[in-house]
């Protein structure tokens, strides 16, 4: 079992994040390619990407074993949503993280010479990983980024509604599944290794992931003793709305998504797929802030986007409904 042990300031240090970022997602999109039971909510995504992966997948699937520990991702790429950045952020990675990510995984012997050259830092095995991280990238998640990123803010801002009316506190007990259970100040999680682990005033990061079928899963910076944990939370609960997220686009019906909401309304809906400000919407629509706000309104009191305040600007997003109506409607 892992104790997380909080004080106060790590309690107010404590905040919610987007996204574990895609090079991690991307990671755990291979691994669950690997697994033949996989949830029902993943069907459909099972199905169409997985005759898709060729051998330019080897290099990242090397890094998946079957059993035993796995690369923490997010450490060595970063929390980014941009593939570039992430790798970026793996050409750049001390020799010393790389080895102490990789040094315990249980390679199969044919990957291992090669993954002592990754260890050693040899640049031809980053390229390697970083091509297989792009391939694999574009085929498991670039094509739905766009969904995820909605569901994901849509989830977050749920944190941030529990936080709002409860604290850090109602968030931890609300978070934790069958494995994990916060007993102030410490949150328990199920590990076969027992670890008692101080945050010493960093604080924690919580954010949802898609790709994970675990339970929630603590992710440690590796090298950086100073940079706050993250709590990754599984965001999919399997409901019919999730599995709109791996929906093709346009699939006809009878009604289309204009003639349903009105052509303009139709557009707020599909631009707010990634998140945007009024005066975004009002810019790319070609129509006034007033008519942006008037129509994001309707589409709020009928539970297809929300909308939150960032600073002085409002931020509207499509919520699972929204993301479930385009997904069974046709673009005109």
């Amino acid at each position: 079992m892992k104790r997380i042990h909080f004080t106060a300031e790590d309690l107010a240090r404590t905040r919610v994040a987007t996204t574990i970022g895609v090079a991690a997602e991307t990671f755990d999109s291979v691994k669950l390619l690997k697994d033949r039971d996989a949830s029902l909510t993943f069907r459909r995504w099972y199905v169409s990407v997985r005759s898709r992966l060729g051998e330019q997948a080897g290099p990242l699937a090397a890094l998946i074993p079957q059993r035993g520990p796995l690369v923490d991702a997010m450490s060595l790429m970063g929390d980014t949503a941009s593939v570039d950045e992430a790798v970026d952020n793996l050409m750049a990675a001390p020799r010393a993280l790389l080895r102490l990510e990789l040094e315990n995984i249980d390679f199969r012997p044919a990957d291992r010479s090669w993954a002592r050259a990754l260890m050693d830092g040899d640049r031809e095995a980053r390229l390697q990983v970083a091509a297989a991280l792009r391939t694999c990238h574009s085929i498991t998640v670039a094509p739905y980024w766009s969904r995820m990123r909605s569901h994901l803010n849509e989830v977050r801002a749920g944190y941030v509604d529990t936080m709002a009316g409860g604290g850090v506190e109602q968030l931890l007990a609300a978070v934790c599944g069958p494995s994990v259970r916060w007993r102030p100040p410490v949150l328990e999680m199920a590990h076969p290794r027992h670890a008692d682990i101080h945050l010493n005033g960093r604080g924690l990061v919580i954010a949802p992931t898609l790709f994970s079928t675990q339970q929630v899963e603590f992710l440690q910076p590796s090298l950086d003793p100073a940079r706050a944990p993250v709590l990754a939370v599984p965001a999919l609960s399997g409901t019919s709305l999730e599995t709109a997220l791996w929906e093709g686009a346009g699939e006809p019906t009878p009604l289309s998504l204009d003639d349903l909401l009105g052509r303009t309304r139709a557009a707020v809906l599909r631009t707010a797929v990634g998140g945007c400000g009024t005066t975004e919407l009002a810019r790319r629509l070609n129509i006034s802030p007033a008519t942006a706000s008037h129509h994001t309104a309707v589409l709020r009191n009928a539970r297809l986007v929300t909308t939150r305040r960032e600073g002085k600007a409002v931020l509207h997003t499509i919520t699972s409904l929204g993301i479930a109506l385009l997904g069974h409607t046709p673009h005109n």
